[in-house]
């Protein structure tokens, strides 16, 4: 692991910060996607004799990217990470789960820094405020087929329920063709 250690610690100081500039129309917030945390980080290791992997893995049941850091003296470094998707049997859906766990498992990986709203308050909570109940998605609404198309890309059905109240009908409107 001596090579590979090296290696890395002369990409990550080379690297810097992905760019937000992917757009989740549903929750109006920008975000780095895969692209924008590869151009952060694959020149700076390729440079480096570093290659990145990212098969797909079955263990245990469940589906997994496996991002290896491959240096050109055939030390590696690995990490798994789980592909979740909200509808099974539905190629779009794991795609895109399949490109979330891509990103997300390089990202950490690498240790690439990207601004992350949620993540940002998870850890700086704002003061205790009253909460305010959450609106319902209705099916004939346009908030209902902005979800529907959101949730045809990237998007997760627990997203939305963080946003919205759902009706039995209306969740299973949204999770179906």
């Amino acid at each position: 692991m001596k090579l590979i250690a090296t290696a890395l610690l002369k990409a990550q100081k080379e690297m810097g910060t992905a760019k937000k500039d992917a757009k989740n129309p549903f929750f109006n917030k920008n975000y780095a996607d895969l692209n924008s945390i590869r151009e952060a980080c694959m020149p700076h290791l390729n440079n480096n004799g570093i290659v990145v992997l990212q098969p797909t893995a079955f263990i245990d049941g469940k589906n997994f990217i496996k991002t290896i850091l491959l240096h050109e003296s055939g030390e590696s470094i690995e990490a798994l990470t789980e592909i979740i998707y909200s509808k099974i049997n539905d190629a779009q859906s794991q795609g895109s789960g399949i490109t979330y766990a891509r990103r997300y498992g390089l990202q950490s990986l690498v240790n690439v820094g990207a601004e992350d709203d949620d993540g940002n308050k998870a850890s700086n909570p704002t003061p205790t405020t009253p909460q305010v109940e959450k609106a319902w998605l209705n099916k004939d609404s346009e908030q209902f087929a902005k979800a529907k198309k959101w949730l045809q890309g990237d998007g997760t059905i627990d997203k939305i329920k963080a946003k919205y109240r759902l009706s039995k009908e209306v969740e299973t409107l949204l999770t179906t063709l």
